[in-house]
């Protein structure tokens, strides 16, 4: 999996490699079991700090995403992803509900908008890169 970091991004590093390592466990193309790089390694290779990865590792551990053994490294969870919970469905409204927003107050029709997320739903299943 290759990981594209935006440096001149609002976003924080660390969110930044939350989200493209949940996408590539969405896409498939990274399986269930399957080892991470170390956070020693994965920090070398893309050039952040220790502390960077940790941060995102601990976030995604907490979420279920990834297990971290001491001497098996990293993984992604061979028991499955997280289920819908409450706090998920909460967290998720209240990401959407600025850009709905947003997306009204600039004139885009619900047509519109559902178009665009299912069209950003099918490339994420697909593995597609989001340019």
């Amino acid at each position: 999996m290759i990981i594209q970091l935006d440096m001149q991004s609002e976003l924080p590093i660390y969110s930044q490699l939350v989200y493209q390592i949940i996408e590539g466990i969405a896409s498939g193309e990274l399986q269930l079991g399957e080892a991470l790089p170390s956070v020693r390694n994965l920090a070398a290779d893309i050039g952040v700090n220790l502390h960077t990865v940790n941060k995102a590792y601990t976030l995604l551990k907490q979420d279920g995403y990834i297990l971290i053994h001491r001497q098996k490294g990293v993984v992604v969870n061979p028991d499955g992803m997280p289920g819908l919970t409450d706090d998920f469905l909460k967290k998720q409204q209240t990401e959407l509900r600025p850009i709905i927003a947003e997306a009204i107050c600039r004139g885009m029709t619900k047509e519109e908008l559902s178009a665009v997320l299912d069209q950003m739903y099918d490339d994420v299943k697909m593995g597609h890169n989001k340019e």
